[in-house]
């Protein structure tokens, strides 16, 4: 992996004192794999996939409003198709929805029939009229009526009005009408299944309380985050309080509404188009109670023995959240991610597209339609692209995590507050760009390293699923677990390892080794940190969850008679949790990288003249408070008052 060997015993930490460029092989490399995935790109570009894609080609290769060249063994190849600028297919509602294609033959044409054309008469008609080809181009448009191979090269009649696609060029049927069979099997997929059919109409029918509940769940995220950003002892057993009298709570009520909706179904005090509704709402409300009783138990043991160790996430939390008052833009950092993530995946998932259409045409002799693949070396081009989904994305998110770490280190390590750059996390954003993208190239490589055969695993598992012996399924799921713990934990690691870098400017090996003594130094203090505060923000979390599934009980009660709770229940938990998340997480983030700085500098400095603390007043009460009772000593032993980091020449 090109780790450093440095020969370095100990060394000092200079946090932001000089700065240079990190990993400048592995930026080149990522730089390189980059330009591969341009030239992916570009590859169907030039050989006319994208434009294959984008105006349509018809069954014989003929691009659409392109003069195209003659195929070899294929008589229909080779047309100018200028004036034809759209594809017509014969048969446009026979859908191979596993193929993901319409099973039609293709023909380019320069308009799209805006009527019902009813007889092989009138499509004569409109070919003569608008120079439109509606059947093979072998057939001239006088032969329609009484060709022999009308049924075979015509399309089917009645022609249904159609429209082009905006930019793909494709008619499509206006009258949706026209996939009624694929419609008519789904639905009678559904109406075969009465609980799916019950379900799916619980939520159709409650569908303004989910987009109701949904804004809650965001407005009380945005509440948690403001009520965090000032986390206290008190508060967290404020928190710990209402997170257990909401568990027992919706515990007792999902218990009264269960023996309620169970006595009026035995009481048939039900219609009798709501008994099987009323059936499966107190099936349901069985699940659930008896699921939140057991992890309102689970809640219970956990906080009882965690209730002593909250002092130093207490102090984290509350310079957390002095670090948000000063950089506010933090909170923004998952909504740039996202973009980011967003727009690369949509270039990904059309270059994907392009390269579906890029390749070798080759005529099928079965169908006798012409087929574009890719053949030899250039097959693999696929894989290359799939392995820069993962070590791209991965390195969208560790810029995020370098940003964000940038940005609270200089908050951390800057004594007089005043100091502090304009916009500190643009600055980090403008330092990782000038200096540590190789450091982020190679730790986002490692974690795609690992990833890679978890997913090629998962993948394989679910292929054979159903076929393999119980040992063979035993073994890939065991593989599957220990590589994704691997990933969890060198996650971790390359996140302080971000920490360190963004710290001391050195490489990512070096970054790692350090950040890992450091971390094992403090193992006691890292599982605090990662059991409690964690588990304060998951206390968020629940809390968030709890109220608007409660929010939901009630709204959804009024219609127990005629509406399923299980799926729109689900959905407005599932939306709850990942809003939660996406706020909390930089919050956690923020946190993770304050408790490295505070080790560093408690291994580094004792408070004494000359070697202040740089932390905040808040860490400083806790080092106090440790020191009072035996937990924490300085370094020379002289028992000297600690002194805090100053702000504005003032103590802070």
């Amino acid at each position: 992996m090109g780790c450093c060997n440095s020969t370095e015993g100990k060394r000092d930490w200079k946090p932001l004192e000089e700065r240079s460029c990190t990993d400048i092989p592995w930026l080149i490399i990522f730089t390189l794999f980059c330009i591969g995935m341009a030239c992916i790109c570009g590859y169907p570009i030039a050989t006319g996939g994208a434009s294959r894609l984008i105006s349509g080609y018809d069954s014989y290769g003929n691009t659409c409003g392109k003069n195209n060249t003659k195929i070899d063994g294929v008589p229909l190849s080779g047309r100018d198709m200028r004036e034809n600028k759209y594809v017509f297919f014969l048969d446009p509602c026979n859908l191979d929805i596993i193929n993901r294609k319409i099973q039609s033959i293709a023909l380019c044409v320069s308009k799209c029939p805006a009527a019902e054309l009813k007889s092989y008469s009138e499509l004569k008609q409109f070919a003569l009229n608008n120079g439109s080809h509606l059947c093979s181009y072998d057939i001239s448009p006088t032969r329609y009526p009484g060709s022999p191979d009308r049924y075979t090269k015509c399309p089917k009649l009645p022609v249904l009005p159609s429209k082009a696609v905006p930019l793909f060029r494709r008619c499509i049927p206006v009258d949706i009408s026209c996939y009624t069979e694929f419609a008519q099997a789904f639905i009678t997929f559904v109406s075969d299944n009465t609980v799916l059919r019950r379900v799916i109409g619980g939520v159709l029918a409650s569908k303004e309380i989910i987009m109701g509940l949904c804004l809650l769940a965001l407005v009380l995220s945005l509440i948690m985050m403001v009520v965090i950003r000032y986390i206290s002892r008190v508060l967290v057993w404020i928190l710990t309080i209402l997170v257990i009298i909401g568990s027992i709570g919706g515990t007792g009520v999902l218990w009264w509404l269960y023996v309620d909706s169970r006595k009026a179904l035995n009481n048939n005090t039900t219609s009798v188009f709501g008994k099987e509704v009323a059936s499966d709402n107190v099936k349901a409300l069985l699940v659930y109670a008896i699921g939140a009783t057991v992890f309102t138990v689970i809640l219970l043991l956990v906080m009882f023995f965690m209730r002593k160790r909250v002092a130093l996430t207490i102090s984290l939390f509350h310079v957390a959240g002095k670090v948000f008052i000063h950089l506010p833009l933090l909170a923004l950092q998952p909504f740039w991610t996202f973009l980011c993530l967003m727009l690369f995946w949509v270039y990904w998932i059309a270059v994907l597209l392009f390269l579906g259409t890029a390749g070798t045409p080759i005529k099928n002799n079965s169908t006798g339609v012409v087929e574009y693949q890719m053949q030899g070396p250039l097959q693999y081009l696929v894989w290359y692209h799939a392995v820069g989904l993962i070590w791209i994305s991965e390195f969208i998110l560790a810029f995020q995590q370098m940003t964000i770490a940038g940005a609270v280190v200089t908050y951390y390590f800057t004594r007089n507050k005043s100091q502090l750059p304009v916009t500190p996390i643009l600055s980090s954003m403008a330092r990782t760009i000038r200096y540590h993208l190789g450091t982020l190239a190679k730790g986002s490589f490692i974690i795609t390293l690992v990833k890679i055969p978890r997913l090629i695993l998962t993948y394989i598992h679910s292929q054979l699923k159903g076929k393999e012996n119980a040992c063979a399924r035993c073994m890939l799921k065991a593989c599957v677990c220990c590589l994704w713990c691997l990933e969890k934990c060198l996650a971790y690691l390359n996140q302080n390892a971000y920490t360190a870098t963004a710290i001391n400017s050195t490489n990512f090996c070096t970054s790692a080794r350090d950040a890992f003594v450091i971390l094992v130094e403090n193992a006691l203090r890292v599982a605090a940190i990662n059991t409690v505060g964690d588990f304060v923000l998951f206390l968020g979390k629940v809390l968030i969850v709890s109220c608007t599934a409660f929010a939901g009980i009630l709204a959804l009660n009024y219609q127990r008679d005629y509406t399923v709770w299980v799926l729109p229940l689900l959905i407005v938990c599932l939306f709850a949790f990942l809003v939660a998340h996406c706020f909390l997480s930089v919050f956690e983030n923020v946190v993770d990288v304050l408790f490295l700085c505070f080790a560093i500098d408690t291994k580094y400095n004792d408070g004494s003249l000359g070697r202040e603390y740089y932390m905040d007043k808040a860490l400083m009460e806790f080092v106090e408070n440790s020191k009072k009772m035996g937990w924490h000593k300085p370094k020379d032993g002289d028992g000297r008052e600690m002194k805090p980091m100053t702000r504005g020449g003032t103590l802070a």
